[in-house]
């Protein structure tokens, strides 16, 4: 029997590394990123109705409508597998309970839309596996299929959607600080083809030594990762914002190992061993001065990749 209601969790995300490689003819941008699940989330419950889909966004500005990428992902499902449905329910109401800031560089509307599949899949006995979910998942947006998959984390290619298991972050808490304003992530790709195109500058490659070492991923070497943690994106959007330089100047003098922008932003994320939690606590409630949303999380971690 499926479940009269059902309650799932949207995980956030950190682009531990962000290189975008080209565009295409479609001027999707092609990245080649390195995401990790945290442990910050939203939660959605769902519950089948006879007809129709009715969202509500309890304490927030969210639209309730089609305008929605909640409400979006469930009509998608619904018209891609209504003949798999069974029993007389052919609708969904869901609730959607945001604490992910949006528009934030954390994958929160991605997630979202990657739970509404799933719980859906579940609760209508669809049966869909991950990877036709990822399909579903693809038209909606390019980071869907990785909150669709069980990956902790995750090396994404092509548009985002290529994906193979990374090992999860292990040893590091992560601070996230989110200035309170959201960023159009279209505007700063967009801007990021500007800059790119017609001032030849390859953002990734002008980074000075100093700030490499800075911002250049954990240097312990206690773990093997093997990436270097660079955002193109984020002289793109510090050109508009400059208070994220700030922010990332701050975690760093609070102790963090290293702090760098995650995604489009304009959340900053900064990691620290697991042994300065009281460093991290302190940067924490130093940060909430200036950034009304700081959380302080953990790496999710999965049985694949890691």
């Amino acid at each position: 029997m499926p479940p009269d209601s059902l309650t799932l969790r949207a995980p956030a995300k950190i682009n531990l590394s962000l290189r975008v490689t080209g565009r295409r003819p479609d001027g999707y941008h092609t990245l080649d990123t390195l995401m990790q699940k945290v442990a910050l989330y939203d939660r959605l419950v769902l519950r089948p109705k006879k007809r129709g889909i009715r969202l509500s966004c309890p304490d927030s500005d969210l639209p309730e409508d089609d305008s929605n990428l909640v409400h979006r992902a469930a009509a998608h499902f619904l018209s891609s597998m209504g003949h798999r449905l069974s029993g007389t329910a052919q609708g969904v109401e869901l609730v959607l309970f945001k604490t992910i800031p949006v528009a934030a560089g954390l994958g929160g509307g991605s997630s979202d839309a990657a739970a509404t599949l799933l719980g859906m899949n579940r609760i209508f006995q669809a049966g869909c596996s991950r990877r036709e979910l990822a399909e579903m998942g693809l038209a909606l947006g390019a980071d869907v299929p990785f909150f669709v998959s069980d990956l902790a984390a995750a090396r994404a290619t092509g548009i985002g959607e290529v994906l193979v298991p990374a090992p999860s972050l292990e040893g590091y808490l992560v601070l996230l600080a989110n200035p309170g304003f959201s960023v159009s992530t279209r505007w700063v790709y967009e801007t990021f083809a500007l800059t790119s195109e017609t001032k030849k500058i390859n953002l990734s490659n002008s980074l000075d030594d100093e700030r490499r070492s800075k911002q250049g991923g954990p240097s312990s070497g206690r773990y093997d990762y093997h990436f270097e943690m660079t955002n193109d994106l984020e002289r793109v959007t510090i050109s508009r914002h400059p208070g994220i330089s700030e922010i990332k100047q701050a975690l760093l003098a609070g102790g963090a190992e290293a702090a760098m922008m995650s995604g489009s932003g304009p959340t900053v994320f900064a990691l620290f061993p697991l042994q300065q939690l009281e460093r991290a606590r302190k940067c924490q409630h130093t940060l909430r001065a200036s950034c009304p949303h700081v959380f302080l999380v953990e790496p999710l971690r999965s049985e694949r990749g890691g």
